[in-house]
Protein backbone atom coordinates (compact mmCIF):
# COMPACT_ATOMS: atom_id res chain seq x y z
CA UNK A 1 0.00 0.00 0.00
CA UNK A 2 1.56 3.57 -0.82
CA UNK A 3 1.15 6.40 1.07
CA UNK A 4 -1.30 8.24 -1.74
CA UNK A 5 -3.31 4.67 -0.55
CA UNK A 6 -2.98 4.54 3.11
CA UNK A 7 -4.46 8.88 2.86
CA UNK A 8 -6.93 8.65 0.10
CA UNK A 9 -9.57 9.95 2.72
CA UNK A 10 -7.97 12.11 4.35
CA UNK A 11 -9.21 15.95 4.60
CA UNK A 12 -9.04 19.47 6.64
CA UNK A 13 -11.15 17.06 9.12
CA UNK A 14 -9.70 13.68 9.12
CA UNK A 15 -9.27 11.00 9.86
CA UNK A 16 -7.05 11.41 12.88
CA UNK A 17 -6.37 7.44 12.91
CA UNK A 18 -7.16 3.87 11.25
CA UNK A 19 -6.39 0.48 12.80
CA UNK A 20 -7.12 -2.56 11.69
CA UNK A 21 -7.30 -5.80 14.15
CA UNK A 22 -6.32 -9.02 13.19
CA UNK A 23 -6.63 -12.07 15.53
CA UNK A 24 -6.49 -15.36 13.17
CA UNK A 25 -7.19 -18.09 15.83
CA UNK A 26 -10.67 -16.85 16.33
CA UNK A 27 -10.77 -15.65 12.90
CA UNK A 28 -11.39 -11.60 14.03
CA UNK A 29 -10.72 -8.75 11.88
CA UNK A 30 -12.43 -5.76 12.72
CA UNK A 31 -11.58 -1.96 11.99
CA UNK A 32 -11.68 1.43 13.80
CA UNK A 33 -11.88 4.84 12.28
CA UNK A 34 -11.08 7.83 14.72
CA UNK A 35 -12.09 10.51 12.81
CA UNK A 36 -11.78 13.65 14.56
CA UNK A 37 -12.14 14.21 18.13
CA UNK A 38 -11.80 17.54 18.62
CA UNK A 39 -14.84 18.17 20.98
CA UNK A 40 -14.19 15.72 22.81
CA UNK A 41 -13.96 11.42 22.74
CA UNK A 42 -15.67 9.92 20.33
CA UNK A 43 -19.27 7.86 20.05
CA UNK A 44 -19.76 5.49 17.30
CA UNK A 45 -21.39 2.38 16.78
CA UNK A 46 -19.89 -0.91 16.54
CA UNK A 47 -21.14 -3.02 13.12
CA UNK A 48 -21.35 -6.00 12.42
CA UNK A 49 -21.83 -7.74 8.77
CA UNK A 50 -19.65 -10.04 6.28
CA UNK A 51 -19.38 -7.27 3.52
CA UNK A 52 -18.20 -4.67 5.84
CA UNK A 53 -15.37 -2.42 5.00
CA UNK A 54 -12.83 0.27 5.41
CA UNK A 55 -14.54 2.66 3.04
CA UNK A 56 -17.63 1.97 4.74
CA UNK A 57 -16.26 2.24 8.28
CA UNK A 58 -14.74 6.01 7.25
CA UNK A 59 -18.04 7.19 5.34
CA UNK A 60 -19.91 6.23 8.68
CA UNK A 61 -17.06 7.63 10.89
CA UNK A 62 -17.11 10.86 9.08
CA UNK A 63 -21.18 11.28 9.55
CA UNK A 64 -20.93 10.66 13.02
CA UNK A 65 -17.97 13.65 13.42
CA UNK A 66 -20.29 15.28 11.48
CA UNK A 67 -23.74 13.99 13.84
CA UNK A 68 -22.39 14.88 16.78
CA UNK A 69 -21.39 18.30 16.63
CA UNK A 70 -24.90 18.83 14.89
CA UNK A 71 -26.55 17.94 17.58
CA UNK A 72 -24.54 19.79 19.61
CA UNK A 73 -22.24 17.08 21.70
CA UNK A 74 -19.13 17.04 23.65
CA UNK A 75 -18.39 13.99 21.30
CA UNK A 76 -16.23 13.78 18.48
CA UNK A 77 -16.69 11.02 15.28
CA UNK A 78 -15.55 7.39 15.31
CA UNK A 79 -17.44 4.35 14.04
CA UNK A 80 -15.95 0.60 14.21
CA UNK A 81 -16.80 -2.58 12.50
CA UNK A 82 -16.40 -6.45 12.48
CA UNK A 83 -16.34 -8.36 9.60
CA UNK A 84 -18.81 -11.12 10.28
CA UNK A 85 -22.56 -12.62 10.09
CA UNK A 86 -24.08 -11.22 12.94
CA UNK A 87 -26.57 -13.97 13.15
CA UNK A 88 -23.63 -16.47 13.51
CA UNK A 89 -23.66 -18.39 17.12
CA UNK A 90 -23.88 -16.39 20.46
CA UNK A 91 -20.95 -17.87 21.78
CA UNK A 92 -18.59 -17.03 19.20
CA UNK A 93 -20.31 -13.48 18.84
CA UNK A 94 -19.67 -12.54 22.17
CA UNK A 95 -15.54 -14.13 21.89
CA UNK A 96 -14.86 -11.48 18.81
CA UNK A 97 -16.65 -8.80 20.35
CA UNK A 98 -14.88 -8.98 23.29
CA UNK A 99 -11.85 -9.84 22.07
CA UNK A 100 -12.24 -6.79 19.66
CA UNK A 101 -12.93 -4.55 22.57
CA UNK A 102 -9.91 -5.61 24.75
CA UNK A 103 -7.38 -4.93 21.08
CA UNK A 104 -9.19 -1.46 21.45
CA UNK A 105 -8.61 -1.03 25.23
CA UNK A 106 -6.00 1.22 24.97
CA UNK A 107 -7.96 3.86 21.61
CA UNK A 108 -9.57 6.24 24.93
CA UNK A 109 -10.84 8.43 22.25
CA UNK A 110 -13.66 5.92 21.48
CA UNK A 111 -16.29 5.08 23.46
CA UNK A 112 -18.34 2.37 21.73
CA UNK A 113 -22.36 2.17 20.75
CA UNK A 114 -24.84 -0.20 19.49
CA UNK A 115 -25.13 0.15 15.84
CA UNK A 116 -26.47 -2.51 13.13
CA UNK A 117 -25.84 -6.28 14.27
CA UNK A 118 -25.06 -5.42 17.78
CA UNK A 119 -27.10 -4.04 20.40
CA UNK A 120 -27.49 -3.78 24.71
CA UNK A 121 -26.25 -7.40 25.29
CA UNK A 122 -22.95 -6.48 22.90
CA UNK A 123 -22.44 -3.23 24.73
CA UNK A 124 -22.62 -4.95 28.42
CA UNK A 125 -19.77 -7.44 26.98
CA UNK A 126 -17.58 -4.54 25.44
CA UNK A 127 -18.22 -2.73 28.87
CA UNK A 128 -17.12 -5.48 31.18
CA UNK A 129 -13.83 -5.58 29.32
CA UNK A 130 -13.04 -2.12 28.82
CA UNK A 131 -15.61 0.15 30.56
CA UNK A 132 -16.17 2.78 27.36
CA UNK A 133 -19.62 1.81 26.35
CA UNK A 134 -22.89 3.15 26.11
CA UNK A 135 -26.08 1.82 24.96
CA UNK A 136 -26.31 -0.58 28.12
CA UNK A 137 -28.96 -2.42 28.94
CA UNK A 138 -31.31 -1.40 31.40
CA UNK A 139 -30.03 -3.60 34.06
CA UNK A 140 -26.29 -1.88 34.30
CA UNK A 141 -27.91 1.55 34.28
CA UNK A 142 -27.79 1.88 30.87
CA UNK A 143 -31.04 3.71 28.36
CA UNK A 144 -31.59 1.07 25.86
CA UNK A 145 -31.75 2.83 22.88
CA UNK A 146 -32.72 0.39 20.21
CA UNK A 147 -35.30 -1.63 22.49
CA UNK A 148 -36.57 2.46 23.15
CA UNK A 149 -36.68 3.27 19.81
CA UNK A 150 -34.17 6.19 20.65
CA UNK A 151 -33.42 6.94 16.72
CA UNK A 152 -37.14 6.59 15.70
CA UNK A 153 -38.66 9.10 18.27
CA UNK A 154 -35.98 11.61 16.76
CA UNK A 155 -36.97 10.38 13.49
CA UNK A 156 -40.88 11.14 14.21
CA UNK A 157 -39.88 15.10 15.39
CA UNK A 158 -37.79 15.40 12.18
CA UNK A 159 -41.07 14.49 9.86
CA UNK A 160 -43.04 17.11 11.99
CA UNK A 161 -40.84 19.60 11.49
CA UNK A 162 -39.67 19.01 7.62
CA UNK A 163 -43.47 18.54 7.03
CA UNK A 164 -43.94 22.28 6.86
CA UNK A 165 -41.72 22.58 4.54
CA UNK A 166 -42.84 20.22 2.16
CA UNK A 167 -46.72 21.12 2.58
CA UNK A 168 -47.18 17.86 3.88
CA UNK A 169 -49.68 16.85 6.89
CA UNK A 170 -48.67 13.88 8.55
CA UNK A 171 -52.28 12.76 9.84
CA UNK A 172 -52.84 10.28 7.11
CA UNK A 173 -49.81 10.50 5.56
CA UNK A 174 -48.54 7.39 3.74
CA UNK A 175 -45.32 6.01 4.86
CA UNK A 176 -43.07 3.86 3.69
CA UNK A 177 -40.18 1.80 5.64
CA UNK A 178 -37.09 0.40 3.99
CA UNK A 179 -34.97 -1.73 6.90
CA UNK A 180 -37.82 -2.92 9.06
CA UNK A 181 -34.87 -3.56 12.25
CA UNK A 182 -34.81 -1.19 15.15
CA UNK A 183 -34.57 2.13 13.58
CA UNK A 184 -37.42 1.36 11.10
CA UNK A 185 -39.98 -0.64 13.46
CA UNK A 186 -40.35 2.24 15.77
CA UNK A 187 -40.21 5.18 13.36
CA UNK A 188 -42.94 3.39 11.84
CA UNK A 189 -44.29 3.06 15.29
CA UNK A 190 -44.13 6.51 16.56
CA UNK A 191 -45.40 8.11 12.96
CA UNK A 192 -48.45 6.39 13.47
CA UNK A 193 -49.03 7.63 17.21
CA UNK A 194 -49.47 10.82 15.02
CA UNK A 195 -51.64 9.69 12.29
CA UNK A 196 -49.29 8.45 10.02
CA UNK A 197 -50.14 5.15 7.67
CA UNK A 198 -47.06 2.74 7.06
CA UNK A 199 -48.27 1.25 3.44
CA UNK A 200 -45.04 -0.43 2.67
CA UNK A 201 -41.96 -2.15 4.49
CA UNK A 202 -38.51 -4.48 3.79
CA UNK A 203 -35.38 -6.15 4.87
CA UNK A 204 -33.23 -7.62 3.49
CA UNK A 205 -35.06 -10.67 2.30
CA UNK A 206 -38.23 -8.97 0.81
CA UNK A 207 -40.94 -6.31 0.87
CA UNK A 208 -44.33 -6.00 2.09
CA UNK A 209 -47.20 -3.46 0.34
CA UNK A 210 -50.42 -2.62 1.13
CA UNK A 211 -51.83 0.68 0.26
CA UNK A 212 -54.53 0.33 3.44
CA UNK A 213 -52.06 0.29 5.62
CA UNK A 214 -49.77 -2.80 7.25
CA UNK A 215 -50.16 -4.12 10.65
CA UNK A 216 -47.56 -2.97 12.66
CA UNK A 217 -48.13 -5.59 15.56
CA UNK A 218 -47.94 -8.51 13.35
CA UNK A 219 -44.87 -6.91 10.82
CA UNK A 220 -43.21 -6.93 14.58
CA UNK A 221 -44.34 -9.94 15.61
CA UNK A 222 -42.49 -11.48 12.05
CA UNK A 223 -39.18 -9.99 12.48
CA UNK A 224 -38.84 -11.35 16.49
CA UNK A 225 -39.83 -14.49 15.10
CA UNK A 226 -36.80 -14.14 12.81
CA UNK A 227 -39.32 -13.91 9.59
CA UNK A 228 -39.16 -11.53 6.95
CA UNK A 229 -41.67 -8.77 6.51
CA UNK A 230 -42.75 -10.11 3.13
CA UNK A 231 -44.61 -13.25 4.94
CA UNK A 232 -47.07 -11.00 5.82
CA UNK A 233 -50.42 -12.29 4.91
CA UNK A 234 -52.31 -8.56 4.29
CA UNK A 235 -50.02 -7.50 1.49
CA UNK A 236 -48.73 -7.92 -1.41
CA UNK A 237 -44.66 -8.96 -0.98
CA UNK A 238 -42.11 -8.73 -3.61
CA UNK A 239 -38.46 -8.47 -3.89
CA UNK A 240 -36.24 -5.96 -1.45
CA UNK A 241 -35.43 -3.55 -4.17
CA UNK A 242 -39.16 -3.13 -5.30
CA UNK A 243 -39.85 -1.01 -1.57
CA UNK A 244 -38.22 1.97 -3.93
CA UNK A 245 -41.57 1.98 -6.07
CA UNK A 246 -44.05 1.80 -2.95
CA UNK A 247 -45.90 5.17 -3.85
CA UNK A 248 -45.98 7.45 -0.50
CA UNK A 249 -45.12 10.74 1.67
CA UNK A 250 -42.77 9.78 3.48
CA UNK A 251 -39.84 7.31 2.83
CA UNK A 252 -37.20 6.08 5.34
CA UNK A 253 -34.05 4.44 4.33
CA UNK A 254 -33.30 2.56 7.43
CA UNK A 255 -30.92 0.18 6.60
CA UNK A 256 -27.78 0.22 4.61
CA UNK A 257 -25.94 2.52 2.87
CA UNK A 258 -26.54 3.85 -0.59
CA UNK A 259 -30.08 2.30 -1.08
CA UNK A 260 -30.48 5.07 -3.15
CA UNK A 261 -28.48 5.90 -6.08
CA UNK A 262 -28.38 6.91 -9.33
CA UNK A 263 -29.80 3.76 -10.85
CA UNK A 264 -33.04 4.07 -9.12
CA UNK A 265 -33.26 7.57 -7.49
CA UNK A 266 -36.11 8.14 -10.51
CA UNK A 267 -38.23 5.38 -9.26
CA UNK A 268 -38.94 7.04 -5.92
CA UNK A 269 -42.34 8.32 -5.38
CA UNK A 270 -42.32 10.39 -2.61
CA UNK A 271 -42.49 13.90 -1.27
CA UNK A 272 -40.34 13.63 1.84
CA UNK A 273 -37.27 11.47 2.55
CA UNK A 274 -36.18 10.52 5.99
CA UNK A 275 -32.55 9.22 6.39
CA UNK A 276 -33.06 7.03 9.10
CA UNK A 277 -29.59 5.11 8.09
CA UNK A 278 -26.13 6.64 7.69
CA UNK A 279 -25.10 7.11 4.40
CA UNK A 280 -28.65 5.70 2.71
CA UNK A 281 -28.18 7.85 -0.65
CA UNK A 282 -25.22 8.80 -2.56
CA UNK A 283 -24.81 12.46 -3.15
CA UNK A 284 -25.68 12.29 -6.90
CA UNK A 285 -28.37 10.70 -5.62
CA UNK A 286 -29.52 13.28 -3.40
CA UNK A 287 -29.03 16.09 -5.68
CA UNK A 288 -31.33 14.30 -8.31
CA UNK A 289 -34.32 14.42 -5.57
CA UNK A 290 -33.82 17.74 -5.37
CA UNK A 291 -34.49 18.40 -8.86
CA UNK A 292 -37.51 16.75 -8.47
CA UNK A 293 -38.45 18.75 -5.86
CA UNK A 294 -38.33 15.78 -3.29
CA UNK A 295 -36.99 17.00 0.17
CA UNK A 296 -34.49 14.77 1.24
CA UNK A 297 -33.44 15.17 5.20
CA UNK A 298 -29.82 14.08 5.28
CA UNK A 299 -28.66 11.68 7.94
CA UNK A 300 -26.64 13.22 10.64
CA UNK A 301 -29.51 15.40 10.86
CA UNK A 302 -32.55 13.21 10.88
CA UNK A 303 -31.20 10.05 12.92
CA UNK A 304 -28.78 11.64 15.48
CA UNK A 305 -31.85 10.43 18.28
CA UNK A 306 -29.66 7.22 19.19
CA UNK A 307 -26.07 9.18 19.63
CA UNK A 308 -28.04 11.95 21.17
CA UNK A 309 -29.72 9.20 23.73
CA UNK A 310 -26.10 7.73 24.47
CA UNK A 311 -24.34 10.61 24.81
CA UNK A 312 -27.01 11.51 27.36
CA UNK A 313 -26.55 7.93 29.26
CA UNK A 314 -22.89 8.43 29.32
CA UNK A 315 -23.08 11.47 30.92
CA UNK A 316 -25.48 9.88 33.77
CA UNK A 317 -28.69 11.36 32.62
CA UNK A 318 -32.26 9.44 32.53
CA UNK A 319 -34.63 8.09 29.96
CA UNK A 320 -37.01 11.27 30.12
CA UNK A 321 -33.89 13.43 30.37
CA UNK A 322 -32.73 12.13 27.21
CA UNK A 323 -36.01 11.93 25.04
CA UNK A 324 -36.72 15.65 25.70
CA UNK A 325 -33.12 16.15 24.36
CA UNK A 326 -33.58 14.02 21.44
CA UNK A 327 -37.09 15.67 20.10
CA UNK A 328 -35.65 19.16 21.42
CA UNK A 329 -32.29 19.12 19.42
CA UNK A 330 -33.56 17.78 16.39
CA UNK A 331 -36.71 19.70 16.21
CA UNK A 332 -34.01 22.68 16.51
CA UNK A 333 -31.76 21.38 13.97
CA UNK A 334 -34.02 20.58 11.48
CA UNK A 335 -35.77 23.82 11.31
CA UNK A 336 -32.03 25.53 11.36
CA UNK A 337 -31.23 23.46 8.24
CA UNK A 338 -34.50 23.69 6.33
CA UNK A 339 -34.51 27.77 6.89
CA UNK A 340 -30.79 27.52 5.63
CA UNK A 341 -31.93 25.75 2.30
CA UNK A 342 -34.84 27.30 1.54
CA UNK A 343 -32.66 30.70 1.70
CA UNK A 344 -29.60 29.89 0.38
CA UNK A 345 -31.45 27.85 -1.99
CA UNK A 346 -29.07 24.71 -1.28
CA UNK A 347 -29.38 20.91 -0.97
CA UNK A 348 -30.32 20.47 2.67
CA UNK A 349 -26.96 18.40 2.87
CA UNK A 350 -25.06 21.43 1.88
CA UNK A 351 -26.89 23.40 4.58
CA UNK A 352 -26.38 20.95 7.48
CA UNK A 353 -22.74 20.65 6.16
CA UNK A 354 -22.02 24.30 6.40
CA UNK A 355 -23.94 24.08 10.03
CA UNK A 356 -21.70 21.00 11.31
CA UNK A 357 -17.94 21.77 9.49
CA UNK A 358 -18.69 25.41 11.49
CA UNK A 359 -19.18 23.38 14.93
CA UNK A 360 -16.25 21.47 14.07
CA UNK A 361 -13.77 23.96 13.04
CA UNK A 362 -14.54 26.43 15.74
CA UNK A 363 -13.42 23.27 18.17
CA UNK A 364 -10.10 22.52 16.02
CA UNK A 365 -9.21 25.82 16.51
CA UNK A 366 -8.64 25.56 19.98
CA UNK A 367 -6.78 22.58 20.28
CA UNK A 368 -2.92 22.11 19.93
CA UNK A 369 -2.88 19.78 16.90
CA UNK A 370 -6.04 20.27 15.10
CA UNK A 371 -8.00 17.14 14.88
CA UNK A 372 -7.21 15.44 18.10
Amino acid sequence: MTSQDAFRHADDLGPHKILHVYQPTIGLKGTLVLDNVAIGPAIGGLRMAPDVSTEECFRLARAMTLKNAAAGLRHGGGKSVLYGDPRMPMDEKERLIRAFACALRGEEGYIFGPDMGTDEICMAWVRDEIERATGLPAMLGGIPLDELGATGWGLRHAAEVAATFCDLTLDGARVVVQGFGAVGLHAAKFLKEIGAVVVGAADSRGSICNPDGLDLDSLTALKRAGRSVAEAEEGRSDTPEAVVEIPCDIWIPAARPDVIRADNVDRLDARLVLQGANIPCTEDAEARLHERGILCLPDFIANAGGVICAACEYAGMDREAAFAAISSRIRANTLEVLNAARDGDMLPRQAALVMARRRVLEAMATRRWSVF
